[in-house]
Parts: C-alpha cells; structure tokens; sequence
C-alpha cells in the first residue's frame, strides 16, 4: 500500500506530472526570453493537456489498435516507475533493493520503445519513418549513455543500488568532480539531450520535415499521455543525473537551496542546447554518438579504473 501512495502520489506521478509541466514551463520561459519574445504563461502546459483531453480519440484505419492505444500508457508508466524510484533514493537511501541502478537504466529505455511503437502501429508512412529515426537514435545514444552512467558505479566500488550512489556522493567527492566523472557528465548530458529529443536531436518528429513523425496519426488523450510523458522524463532524466554525478537532492536547511542550484543548472544546460544548435541529420548523429561521445566514455570510464 505504501508503495502504491508513493507511486501515485509523491514522489510518483502526481509529483512528477506537476513538476514536469512546471520543467517544460521554464524550458519554453527561457527559450522565449533568448528569442526576445515574452514566452507563454505558467498554466500553458495544463491548458494544452486538458484541450487534447477533451478532444476525440481517431484510430487511422488499418493500425494495430491494440498497440496504437497502449503504447503511450507504456511509456507513461515507465517513467512514473523511474522517477519514484529515484527520489524515494534520495528520500530513502537505506531502502531500496540491489540492482534499481540497472532497473531504472532499463526502463528509461521504454518510452523510446512506446515511441517507437505507436509510430508503426500507425501504419502511416511519415509515422514509420519517424520512428525508424527514434529507434536509430535511440541505438546510438543507448551505448555512450550507459558507459557514462557506469562511472559513477566504477567510482563507488561497484555499488549498484541508487542509494548507495547517493550516500557514497554525499559522504565524499562528488563524482563530477573528478576528471572522469566530468567527462562521462558531458556525455551523459548529449545523451540526455537525445533520448529527450531535442535539438540538435529532434529528427524524430521534425515537424518542418515529416509533420511531428510518430505523433501524426495521435490526437485527443493518447497525444496528451504522450505530451505528458515528455514533460515527466524533462524532469526526471535531470534528476537521474543529478543523483548520479552531482550529489543528488537533500532535504535538510541550506541544502535544499544548493540542490535546487545544481537541478537548475542542468536544465539550463539543456534549454542553452537545444537554442544554439540546429537540427543535425540522423546519420550525423549517429556518427556523433558512435565516435566522439563513446571514445568520450570510454576514456571516463579508463579513468575511473585509475583513480582519476
């Protein structure tokens, strides 16, 4: 019963859903203000959900319903799942079980799947290509992604529950304070930046090119569960990063203040990306992820083996 509060309520999805609309508030805030534009008003990301909500759901004809239906509860299920699991490590760091640093790295995989899925399951050819885009993106970042989430890992002697993580972090060094936890930071933040498909990296749904990519055939409340589990991983990938290379979030005094700081620095760090780069092709990002960001990771993680 427990974990079922905590899954619905705090730190679950009704935690991360109103924050996640709060992130992409601010992200689209501060791209306004670079833009020299006022930018839209807090309540904007509910006012789009609770418009598509009331709009009617239109299953293209020859789909797998099936699949076009359940694909954005998957996705929307599996981030709730990741963002629990790593705030109740921050909240919690003695409970826990081994082995949720694999489990979380698992399902942050699955809203590319559902992605990718709803996208065939549409049968439409701008759909399908789409898709095929975010299944070679997610191919390409996967790998650099991972190997950057392992230094931490390397760093703390193989510990491999989330709060062990963070209690060794917040007992020492944080890990973007040594030389090979700032390298696998840096690839850890363009592979951020990937799985959360924004520019440089938004080729998925590329409206100009194909007309929102695996989301054309989606309207009413799939589209929104879709939206929804966007603005949640917009939240919850930061923090995963946060807990993993920056100390992650605490609760008592000033050091709340600090935590905040470092979460806000992050999502900074995105929105700056995805403002002074333009959209790279799929194979051009794939080349970047395969050569420079592994060779990256690669080198952090034989650091981390020595010490560094």
């Amino acid at each position: 019963m427990k974990f079922v509060m905590a899954y619905l309520l705090f730190p679950g999805f009704c935690f991360t859903a109103v924050t996640g609309a709060v992130v992409h508030w601010l992200d689209r805030k501060i791209t306004a203000r670079l833009q020299w534009r006022v930018g839209p008003p807090m309540l904007q990301p509910v006012y789009d959900l609770v418009k598509l909500l009331g709009k009617e759901t239109l299953v293209p004809a020859g789909a797998s319903q099936g699949v076009f239906l359940l694909a954005p509860l998957m996705g929307l299920a599996s981030v709730t799942l990741v963002s629990t699991m790593i705030w109740m490590a921050m909240l919690f760091p003695d409970q826990g079980f081994v082995g949720d640093f694999i489990v979380v790295l698992y399902f942050l995989m699955v809203p590319s799947l559902a992605v990718i899925l709803g996208g065939f399951a549409s049968k439409n050819p701008i759909a399908s290509l789409g898709a095929s885009r975010e299944m070679k993106l997610m191919l390409a970042d996967e790998l650099p992604f991972l190997m950057a989430a392992l230094v931490p890992v390397i760093q703390a002697q193989g510990m491999l529950r989330l709060g062990e993580l963070f209690h060794f972090q917040r007992t020492g060094v944080m890990a973007i304070g040594t030389w090979s936890g700032f390298l696998a930071f840096v690839v850890a933040v363009f592979a951020m930046q990937a799985k959360l498909t924004f520019v440089p990296f938004d080729m998925p749904e590329a409206e100009t090119e194909i007309m929102g990519g695996p989301y054309v055939e989606y309207s009413g409340p799939p589209l929104a569960v879709f939206k929804l589990t966007r603005m949640m991983m917009h939240f919850t990938l930061p923090a995963f990063l946060v807990l993993l290379f920056l100390g992650g979030v605490h609760f008592q005094g000033w050091s709340i203040l600090w935590s905040i700081c470092k979460f806000g620095v992050v999502l900074l760090l995105i929105t700056l990306i995805r403002n002074t780069n333009p959209r790279i092709r799929i194979d051009q990002a794939m080349k970047f992820f395969w050569g420079p960001m592994t060779v990256l990771a690669a080198a952090a993680i034989v650091l981390s083996l020595l010490g560094f």
